[in-house]
């Protein structure tokens, strides 16, 4: 899935390539391959985006980013690709994990001058990017593969999900048995709130 970066131009547009460019490769062959496939995939639609920057005004640039996170499987494994802020979290044996780790200046804060969530998100600049596809070349994915076990459910969502809802409420939402009842779920309880952004989440069950 992707979600268009925030603040800046045809955000849309540059989700719906990476989605739509995505879609287009085969689910034929092994992990390792399909995981090539779609570096190679993102690389390229990240060229194609860098291209389509437009000078409206002289000396001046539009970009057209996107964040994206995808999830492959086979065989009790799987791997999880992205860049950006969108997640991937992991709902096993009634526990909830995040195997992603946002691309973004609230997450860098945290890392390199050991501030403590609430402190970083204080910063003006805190849901800035730092990965994206579109925002620089070459795309600088983040992969991470693991073993998966019967019953897994995996959630891919934008920011706009998860800054709604608490732990409680995905790993609640996620226990139900049917993927689409829990993006159901997902949803109801996100628009029982305040939302600042888009909502997207896909629910997969291994």
């Amino acid at each position: 899935m992707a979600d268009g970066m925030g603040g800046y131009h045809h955000g849309d547009v540059a989700s719906q390539w990476v989605v739509s460019s995505l879609a287009e490769l085969s689910a034929q062959g092994g992990l390792d391959r399909r995981v090539g496939a779609v570096r190679q995939r993102l690389q390229d639609v990240n060229q194609r985006l860098g291209d389509a920057r437009v000078e409206p005004v002289a000396g001046s640039h539009v970009t057209m980013g996107s964040t994206v996170v995808a999830l492959l499987l086979e065989n009790g494994r799987a791997a999880c690709l992205w860049a950006g802020d969108s997640r991937c979290y992991l709902w096993r044996q009634q526990s909830l994990y995040l195997l992603s780790r946002d691309h973004s200046l609230q997450q860098r804060l945290m890392d390199e001058r050991q501030l403590s969530p609430m402190q970083a998100r204080a910063h003006p600049d805190a849901r800035a990017l730092t990965r994206a596809v579109g925002a620089r070349s070459p795309l600088h994915l983040e992969v991470l593969e693991l073993s998966t076990r019967p019953g897994d459910v995996f959630l891919l969502c934008s920011d706009g999900l998860y800054q709604a809802l608490s732990h409680g409420d995905l790993g609640c939402a996620l226990s139900v048995d049917a993927p689409q009842h829990a993006v159901d779920q997902l949803f109801a309880r996100a628009l029982r709130r305040p939302t600042q952004d888009d909502l997207t989440a896909v629910v997969v069950r291994s």
